[in-house]
């Protein structure tokens, strides 16, 4: 009982938004300049299926621009900020960005294979899309949060990180500078 409490309460967080983090909330960024470094991004784990692509690894992806966008097709932060990453997509892939899309299943009926081929469908969605059902990739992050955009760098360390919705023009001006980045 107690457990449908709890999940009753969940759900109805996640309704309201609650699921996503502070969107006010400054996102994370390493400062190489004050002798910090960056965390190496994980590989891509466990992943069940993969969408628009064959498999692919972060060490194929290394002298690129990554973005890892954690979502799930039924999350409306996930929706709400899907135009935003579509948009970068299809502005910067030429220069060098790969986004990857890391669906992480938050009901059971996002697990099906066909709901999500569906859904990457109906979105519109034309880049890689990884099925995330065990939560391997999601665990290697330590994330969170639905959604989550993670920018990794040509070197293969993940050196921004933002939570739910919000900070597009701060995101975008992340992609820049790293596109940008000998």
């Amino acid at each position: 009982m107690n457990k449908m409490l709890a999940a009753a309460a969940l759900a109805s967080a996640c309704l309201t938004g609650a699921c996503a983090a502070d969107t006010s909330a400054t996102p994370y960024t390493v400062d190489a300049a004050k002798g910090a470094s960056a965390p190496t991004a994980p590989e891509f784990a466990g992943i069940q299926n993969w969408i628009n692509t064959e498999p692919l690894t972060m060490q194929q992806l290394r002298g690129k621009v990554v973005l890892v966008e954690f979502w799930t097709y039924d999350c409306i932060n996930c929706i709400r900020t899907m135009p935003h990453v579509k948009e970068w997509h299809e502005k910067y892939e030429k220069d060098g960005l790969v986004v990857v899309g890391v669906h992480t299943p938050e009901y059971g009926h996002e697990r099906i294979l066909g709901n999500v081929q569906a859904s990457v469908k109906r979105f519109g969605i034309t880049y890689p899309v990884a099925q995330d059902n065990a939560y391997k990739t999601w665990n290697a992050y330590g994330n969170r949060y639905w959604p989550a955009l993670y920018l990794v760098d040509k070197q293969g360390r993940v050196t921004y990180a933002h939570f739910g919705e919000g900070a597009y023009m701060q995101t975008e001006a992340h992609i820049k500078a790293l596109l940008a980045a000998k």
